[in-house]
């Protein structure tokens, strides 16, 4: 990195199967190289993309997956700060790497979670085999709720974009807010309520389209 920090929140080093961290740029600054695929999320700021002979401007809330070996380079053009997800790729027989996306969290259309009009979500990356993991946003309106504790064998990298709200993870209670970040282990029981007089929004991570026990790179 280049004028840039990076505020990690989870790595293999952890048990998580998985690297993200939070990437405060100066103006000017840029992102290092990786070896991995990446997923980038703008919460503030503006940055140019260049890859493929072209450059792109994220602004708040565009974003960017870049499948493993695309050479790319991230310059902030101003004071930016940046969710960051990397992931060794698990590719599978038969099957192309996924493409690189460029969008924005506007540009995507939401759904209500269990028909539940007060819990929208929407899905940034396709849900095409090609793509092992997924990363949603999820918005809650004052007083909504998952419907039941969840449990799964997917693991969960989540950070707080807006207001807050209470998490439970196992048999404890956590107030939460925007800028926390929450690893949750496959396995982990875990609710989510919002609370307060504005909705809650949170940027979620989870490992898709793959058997829980292919081996891992």
């Amino acid at each position: 990195m280049k004028s840039c920090s990076a505020i990690v929140h989870v790595g293999p080093a952890m048990g998580a199967r998985f690297t993200e961290y939070t990437a405060e740029f100066e103006a000017g600054g840029e992102l290092g190289e990786t070896p991995a695929q990446r997923f980038i999320f703008v919460i503030e700021g503006k940055l140019k993309l260049e890859t493929d002979g072209k450059s792109s401007e994220l602004s708040a809330r565009g974003y960017a997956y870049l499948p493993e070996g695309l050479p790319h380079r991230v310059k902030a053009n101003q004071i930016s700060r940046v969710a960051v997800i990397e992931k060794p790729y698990q590719p599978l027989p038969a099957l192309d790497k996924p493409r690189l996306i460029i969008s924005n969290e506007d540009a995507v259309s939401s759904h209500p979670l269990d028909d539940d009009p007060d819990v929208q979500v929407k899905c940034l990356l396709p849900d095409e085999m090609g793509f092992d993991f997924a990363v949603n946003t999820m918005v809650y309106q004052p007083g909504a709720s998952l419907s039941m504790v969840e449990m799964h064998v997917m693991e969960h990298g989540l950070i707080m974009l807006e207001g807050g709200g209470i998490y439970r993870l196992g048999d404890s209670w956590y107030p939460v807010t925007a800028g926390d970040f929450i690893w949750m282990s496959p396995w982990c029981p875990q609710w989510f309520g919002a609370l307060g007089k504005a909705p809650a929004k949170y940027l979620i991570y989870k490992d898709w389209n793959r058997h829980p026990l292919a081996p891992q790179r």
